[in-house]
């Protein structure tokens, strides 16, 4: 059942740039105050964790305000992505600490400016979107294990002792360790702990006005002032002159070791800094509206300005430099509007450096090392951990870890790789070949991948088929290749000569095409010319509908030899029906239309629409041998009005007669049954009225399956938004209070005409129905432009513009809606119904779903639905 309100999705108006254009003609000056303002808020969280992240990699601790200067000037005037903040980061402590114990201080300066020209290079070959590609659950499993590195060696200075040179040596020297703390270190630390744990709970209008401080900078700062009022003896910050700084020295040790040193500098620091571009993209997409965002991380140009900024510290004698999630969520959320921000940041440092020595010196080292043991633990994220157990990764994602504790983060990453390697060739692999019988009848039944892998096994199964029975072979997988092909072709041919029948099917018992002598014949021998009607197959018991037409291994799938999906393709998908018998009782019809052209197949009936066909298409009319030519005329003859008012009257009545004569008769039992009992829908489902969005295609779907409600938009209104919009919370009350439907699920689509139109709408637009209805849809525009709202995304990629941004979050805006219906709501409460969101991408042919939650980047994400095995 479908009801639809209004009845058309309006054609969209030209799209909108795809990465929506900054301020236009600004002063230069406008922005300064903003940007100044941001600087400062950066500045005061970087200089401490600049200082801690130097004393946790051994490094002098000027080497961190070097190298925070220098990425907020150098990458923040070279990079990429105008918001992100750069400077020494956590994920590349673990490296960096064993740089300097194996080579020294001098030679790993060094290194970091090898590192910088391989960014560059890198950043030459445009590889930095490749940088993505590498399985979240190895870059959360490398960033978890990186995190719990740091915090076993901090941990050995907050009890007032010194790190080991190991995370095992770490945890052997624990007990010790706490036999005998150092109370006065120890009580620092805890009282940073509780500072930065606490500063964001402080309550009431002194709490709000205290919380615009950082965090970290108040829980050193107390520690500090705490440790100077008490007199405690602790060792201390110790910023020697800047004349005795360390700069770089050519490097020394063996080739080997050195090129595996400068790789892995570039790996992490490059992958870190592309995945912190694209979560500052994210939250300035979320924090503010389309006419107040800079434009989109170039991310070929951030590891570009990434690798200039690398050269400079090194030389200069810095830390290696990555883009920093922390210090750019600050700084857009502080208000930044350029890249001024970060540079301005950079400037306060070198001041801070010449100026806050004194300053600098009285801050206690266990307070620092309690900072860089918080943001340790904070790598190792539950949300993370929730992601990869959703998505089966869960073993790429702990091996990782220990990999990394264990052997180090190069060691650490390549295990990872080579798990997930395994566990991807494993799925692939994983096929389970069946053989019962049941009153006399075999079925053969193949769940996954059939691959040369499974052959063994398949032929093992098959030789235990006896002659001349009847056999089901049931392919529930998406793909076979050629080795998997000649095997069951060859066995179909051996059992039908012996006298066997066979029913090839799918997945849930739906047959894929029929089979027999005369269906091989006639496809290897039958006209297939352009613009042909496609194959139909009506062979013995089988209830026949379309043969699907894959090809004979190594020629394009045109032709069917046999029942078999040709080698590559999938087995599963097509849900063809159809059956043969080795006694010759398979029959084969061919139908004419089905040509060479791919764009309307497996569809047969749906081909009206195809505009181009050949000019002259054989037929054979059904029940006639004899050929007859039709001719459809050219658009340059008079005719061509005549055959355009055709597609528009006679294409309804051509599609019925094809329902009648080829669908119905298989159809018509079901729809008997369901006529006898009632329609018992297993859910609603609520989508657009876009004529591209076929529900029962992308659903494989049938009658009974799905009450469809469609309207502009894939809208839902709130109740009580408008008295006479009242057609979708009817139906959405008969679904839920009436058939019962366990789910409702809400599917937008890319490219919706009314999400266009909602995005170009203003105030001086005349009302007409279309703006009223779209009225509903104001929401979801609000939801896309709040920074109080998680933003919504497509697994592994950002949104290709602002009409798919918008597309995206309606969906979740829409299932809030649903919410709001009392039905709903007391369904949602007693535990019996679920609510689902969906998108269809039209040009991909792709469905994606939302998945519970939010990723590490507080994201909605849509996981794309593969073929499943």
């Amino acid at each position: 059942m479908t009801a639809t309100s209004p009845a058309a999705t309006p054609e969209p108006t030209p799209a909108p740039s795809p990465a929506p254009a900054g301020p236009q003609k600004r002063s230069p000056f406008k922005d300064l105050p903003a940007d100044l303002s941001a600087s400062a808020a950066v500045f005061l969280i970087a200089l401490p964790l600049s200082l801690g992240i130097a004393l946790a990699t051994g490094a002098p601790l000027q080497a961190g305000l070097v190298a925070a200067a220098v990425g907020g000037i150098v990458a923040g005037r070279l990079g990429g992505a105008p918001l992100q903040v750069s400077g020494p980061a956590a994920g590349l402590t673990v490296v960096t600490a064993e740089l300097i114990q194996r080579y020294g201080w001098r030679t790993t300066c060094a290194i970091t400016v090898l590192a910088g020209v391989c960014q560059l290079g890198l950043a030459l070959l445009r590889t930095a979107r490749s940088a993505l590609m590498v399985s979240p659950a190895i870059v959360h499993g490398m960033l978890a294990g990186i995190g719990v590195t740091i915090a076993l060696a901090q941990l050995h200075i907050v009890l007032g002792g010194s790190p080991q040179s190991s995370a095992v040596a770490n945890v052997l020297g624990l007990p010790a360790q706490l036999a005998d703390p150092h109370l006065a270190a120890l009580g620092v630390s805890a009282l940073t702990l509780c500072v930065l744990l606490g500063w964001g709970r402080l309550p009431g209008r002194a709490g709000r006005a205290l919380r615009k401080v950082p965090a970290a900078l108040a829980a050193v700062a107390t520690a500090t002032a705490f440790a100077a009022l008490a007199g405690l003896t602790l060792p201390r910050v110790d910023l020697p002159s800047w004349r005795s700084h360390a700069l770089p020295e050519l490097p020394e040790g063996p080739v080997l070791g050195l090129i595996a040193a400068v790789l892995t500098i570039t790996l992490v620091g490059s992958v870190e800094s592309l995945l912190s571009s694209v979560a500052t993209d994210k939250l300035i997409a979320a924090e503010r509206g389309t006419d107040n965002r800079p434009p989109r991380a170039d991310l070929d140009r951030e590891l570009r300005g990434q690798g200039a900024a690398n050269i400079v510290s090194g030389m200069l004698g810095g830390l290696p430099i990555t883009g920093v999630a922390v210090r750019s969520v600050a700084n857009v959320k502080s208000g930044a509007v350029s890249r001024k921000s970060a540079m301005f940041h950079g400037l306060w440092v070198v001041l801070a450096a010449g100026l806050l020595v004194p300053v600098l010196d009285l801050i206690p080292l266990a307070a620092l090392a309690a900072l860089v043991m918080a943001v340790g633990v904070q790598m190792v994220s539950i949300t993370h951990l929730r992601t990869v157990t959703r998505h089966g990764e869960v073993l790429v994602y702990a091996t990782t870890i220990v990999a990394v504790v264990l052997g180090g983060v190069l060691e650490g990453v390549a295990v990872g790789i080579a798990v997930a390697v395994a566990l991807a060739l494993r799925r692939l692999a994983r096929t389970r070949i069946t053989l019962t019988e049941l009153d006399g009848v075999h079925q053969v039944c193949a769940r996954g991948q059939l691959t040369f892998l499974a052959v063994p096994r398949l032929s093992r199964v098959l030789s235990q088929v006896p002659h001349g029975g009847h056999v089901v072979v049931e392919l529930d997988g998406s793909f076979m290749d050629h080795a998997a092909y000649e095997t069951l072709h060859d066995w179909q041919n051996s059992h039908l000569a012996h006298g066997g029948s066979l029913d090839l099917t799918g997945r849930g018992g739906r047959a894929l095409a029929g089979t027999g002598p005369k269906a091989d014949a006639e496809a290897h021998a039958g006209t297939e010319a352009d613009g042909s009607r496609g194959t139909d197959a009506d062979a013995g018991s089988g209830a026949g509908a379309h043969a699907h037409t894959a090809g004979d291994p190594g020629t394009a799938p045109d032709r069917i030899s046999g029942p078999f999906p040709g080698p590559g393709s999938s087995s599963a998908a097509h849900g063809r029906t159809g059956s043969a018998s080795g006694a010759g009782g398979g029959h084969h019809r061919t139908d004419s239309g089905r040509g060479a052209h791919h764009c309307c197949r497996p569809w047969t009936p749906w081909q009206n629409h195809c505009d181009h066909r050949a000019a002259h298409a054989p037929a054979v009319p059904a029940g006639s041998g004899g050929t007859v030519t039709r001719t459809i005329p050219s658009a340059s003859t008079p005719a061509a009005e005549t055959a355009a008012r055709r597609r528009g009257a006679g294409q309804l009545a051509n599609g019925i007669s094809v329902f009648q004569r080829d669908t119905a008769p298989h159809v018509r039992d079901e729809l008997a049954r369901l006529a006898r009992e009632g329609q018992r829908p297993s859910q609603l489902f609520l989508t657009c009225a876009d004529s591209r969005l076929v529900t029962s295609m992308i659903t494989a779907s049938g009658p009974g399956d799905l009450f469809t409600v469609r309207n502009v938009g894939n809208l839902v209104p709130l109740p009580g938004a408008e008295a006479t919009d009242d057609s979708v919370a009817a139906a959405i009350e008969y679904a839920v209070d009436v058939l019962k439907v366990a789910s409702i699920t809400v599917c937008g689509h890319s490219g919706c005409g009314a999400m266009q139109a909602l995005l170009n709408s203003h105030a001086e637009a005349p009302v007409t129905p279309l703006t009223r209805w779209l009225r509903h849809g104001l929401p979801s525009l609000k939801r896309m432009g709040s920074r109080h709202h998680a933003w919504a995304r497509i697994s592994g990629r950002l949104p290709a513009d602002a009409v798919e941004q918008l597309c995206l979050t309606n969906v979740v805006q829409q299932l809030e809606h649903l919410r709001a219906h009392e039905s709903v709501a007391r369904r949602l409460a007693e535990g019996t119904l679920e609510l689902h969101g969906m998108y269809f991408h039209v040009g991909e042919a792709q469905v994606y779903l939302l998945s519970e939650g939010e990723d590490f980047f507080d994201c909605r994400v849509f996981d794309s639905v593969g073929q499943s095995v």
